[in-house]
């Protein structure tokens, strides 16, 4: 079988058991080490690049599963920008990656998106579609906070209002990245993740 393009970079990810699933997360769960990833093809400002969790040396990572056709997605990007803006400086990561198997969320994709709103974070795109998997994710957008021993401090939503910045009430994201930089632990840790929904491709069987 053809090989593609992307199974030229290694993607290694640890599993995560089912017996740590989240009260809305169903794979993961806050308290839990963030399963690994390495080699996944990305785009940071044009260029191309790779992204691996080990390469992070901040404190803290934001990991945020995306996917460009989402309209939830678009909606939040002005505030994802703005929120690496402000966040310069005070050793926090972010790394968007996208593992949907649509042409527009693929990495050309990615290019054209990135470019267009003038995106300012590493977004890679997993073809395999393991770091979905072992992450849980299941819509888009959909963010997971991992302190400086990449354990995960917050999974879900980054505000109250995804769809309409206007009406933002609460920032679980910005709140969960300021404690865990003071060392704390964030008033809430979870949130039901509402967007469009990730689809998985069916497994391969192996003989």
């Amino acid at each position: 079988m053809r090989k593609s393009l992307f199974s030229l970079f290694a993607v290694a990810l640890i599993a995560s058991p089912a017996a740590f699933a989240g009260k809305y997360n169903k794979t993961v769960s806050v308290g839990q080490k963030a399963p690994d990833f390495a080699g996944i093809p990305a785009l940071l400002n044009g260029q191309e690049t790779s992204v691996s969790l080990a390469d992070a040396k901040e404190d803290v990572v934001v990991l945020v599963f995306l996917g460009n056709h989402c309209p939830v997605v678009q909606a939040v990007e002005d505030r994802l920008i703005d929120f690496v803006n402000d966040y310069k400086g005070k050793n926090v990561k972010v790394i968007g990656v996208s593992v949907a198997d649509i042409e527009q969320d693929r990495l050309p994709g990615i290019k054209k998106y990135t470019k267009e709103k003038g995106s300012n974070y590493v977004y890679g795109y997993d073809e395999s579609q393991a770091i979905g998997r072992a992450y849980g994710a299941s819509v888009t957008p959909e963010f997971f906070v991992l302190d400086k021993d990449r354990n995960i401090r917050y999974i879900g939503l980054m505000d109250d209002s995804p769809l309409k910045e206007e009406k933002v009430t609460k920032n679980y994201l910005r709140d969960a990245v300021d404690a865990v930089l003071k060392g704390e632990k964030p008033a809430v840790e979870e949130t039901r993740a509402t967007g469009c929904s990730v689809n998985y491709k069916k497994a391969n069987k192996t003989d």
